[in-house]
């Protein structure tokens, strides 16, 4: 799997970073893990074509987190005149949350007759759901979000790609990321406790724990990003948008 850091910053643009969107492609296809509000100007900055995009994970339903899928099916219908199938994945209402979002955002748009077909899944945690190539499973984390927020297991190819969501610490994610080629994890604060979010202090303690053979560090704070150089594990690799990874 070819990993492409759409953005992989907070909700607040901390750093310059865009909202959260990874996508991720193999001979098997292309997905995005998230579509934050800021998505489209990520997929348009790094050249790569949202039409080649067959289904989208949402994590949980926070706008820098699936907001941008209003955009995106916007420019599906307008721009790029799509007709490729689509299918979103996410926890329940997540079908409800995105016409809502669109309802607000643009009123009418959901009226539309759409050029391509557009679907939506709903996954639990705890029920591997199977979608073409790869087998997901949902663990449910601390992040409330209007909705059951999840970290995801995508096995795909022989290979495990993990990612915590937002969440504090919860130990579903040792389980979550076992021996994953790659287990991307927030880590928002370097010290400062913040609910519901990871900091650096409380990672840093787990990571005997965590058995995955490389960690992505994303959705940093200002002062986060300012104490990243006090991050030494060889393990450890830090998020940048833009940045490519093979899993």
């Amino acid at each position: 799997m070819k990993l492409t850091l759409v953005g992989c910053g907070d909700a607040f643009g901390s750093g310059g970073r865009l909202n959260t969107c990874f996508h991720v492609s193999d001979a098997d296809g292309t997905f995005l893990i998230d579509c934050g509000a800021s998505s489209m100007i990520g997929l348009n900055r790094l050249g790569l074509d949202p039409n080649q995009v067959d289904s989208v994970l949402i994590s949980h339903l926070h706008g820098d987190h699936f907001a941008g899928l209003v955009f995106f099916l916007l420019h599906a219908q307008h721009v790029a005149r799509r007709t490729a199938p689509l299918e979103i994945i996410g926890p329940p209402s997540v079908e409800a949350r995105v016409m809502a979002a669109s309802e607000v955002l643009f009123p009418g748009s959901t009226a539309a007759a759409r050029r391509h077909p557009l679907s939506f899944r709903e996954i639990v945690a705890g029920e591997p759901l199977i979608h073409g190539a790869s087998r997901v499973t949902a663990y449910e984390v601390s992040h409330p979000s209007g909705a059951p927020s999840h970290a995801f297991r995508i096995e795909r190819g022989g290979r495990v790609l993990a990612f915590s969501g937002d969440t504090e610490w919860v130990d579903a994610l040792v389980a979550c990321s076992r021996d994953a080629d790659l287990f991307i994890v927030e880590c928002y604060e370097p010290d400062r406790a913040v609910r519901y979010h990871i900091n650096w202090r409380t990672l840093s303690d787990k990571l005997a724990s965590i058995t995955a053979r490389r960690i992505l560090l994303t959705h940093m704070n200002t002062a986060m990003l300012a104490a990243r150089e006090s991050v030494l594990d060889p393990r450890i690799t830090l998020a940048e948008d833009g940045l490519v990874l093979d899993v």
